[in-house]
């Protein structure tokens, strides 16, 4: 099992959210840690023979730390429940789209790709490219093979058609959301079959021409 350790590590976080238990335990958070690193250091080298634009980036560059921000928080056990890994051209704060994994016991790990949250300059070039250029968009996501893993894109969504583009427009549900998002859930059972990276790996070969499309839109 690729990633027994983290699973078994943050069942356990899961059920001792403080300071106090992650000191005694942090040998074991550490072992953990370098398995999910190893594992992204895989990720990174097989992605990269489909998409050279991730080969110079480190796993550390693309891992999310574990200490939770709560500052502004009525929540306020430290760590976060999940490893988490951003992998995108110009690394997790460039703003570009990219592909995610999500570890979290209790059935929510998730593969997912796009663009979360973009700036309303790059948010403002997507729906300009989706309104030129739809066609090249649904290709990829009404594809059989892609729905049957990913279904369609997700994301919050306006109520009210964004201005410039009219309620009429064809394609007016895409030109309304605010992220652009495809995910597949990972059930723990599936995780522990999981021996290398491959299984990750193809389902973000799939979502590679999402990204791309994403990427060429907001550059």
């Amino acid at each position: 099992m690729a990633l027994e350790k983290s699973l078994n590590f943050l069942a356990q976080l899961n059920q001792n959210n403080d300071r106090d238990w992650m000191q005694a335990n942090k040998p074991a958070y550490q072992e953990a840690r370098e398995e999910f690193i190893n594992f992204v250091g895989e990720i990174i080298l097989k992605v990269s023979s489909f998409d050279p634009s991730i080969s110079d980036l480190e796993p550390k560059q693309c891992i999310f730390r574990i200490n939770r921000d709560i500052r502004f928080s009525k929540d306020k056990r430290p760590y976060k429940n999940n490893f988490g890994m951003l992998l995108n051209e110009g690394g997790k704060k460039s703003g570009t789209a990219g592909y995610y994994l999500h570890i979290q016991p209790g059935n929510q790990s998730f593969i997912a790709g796009g663009l979360y949250s973009p700036d309303a300059e790059r948010l403002a070039k997507v729906r300009q490219e989706i309104d030129y250029n739809p066609e090249e968009l649904k290709d990829i996501i009404l594809d059989d093979s892609f729905k049957k893993e990913f279904g369609s894109i997700q994301g919050d969504s306006l109520k009210r058609s964004p201005k410039g583009y009219d309620e009429s427009h064809p394609n007016i549900e895409l030109l309304k959301l605010k992220n652009y998002i495809v995910l597949k859930k990972i059930s723990d059972s599936e995780v522990k079959k999981w021996t290398s990276a491959d299984q990750v790996v193809e389902r973000f070969q799939q979502v590679e021409p999402v990204i791309r499309y994403l990427n060429v839109a907001i550059s």
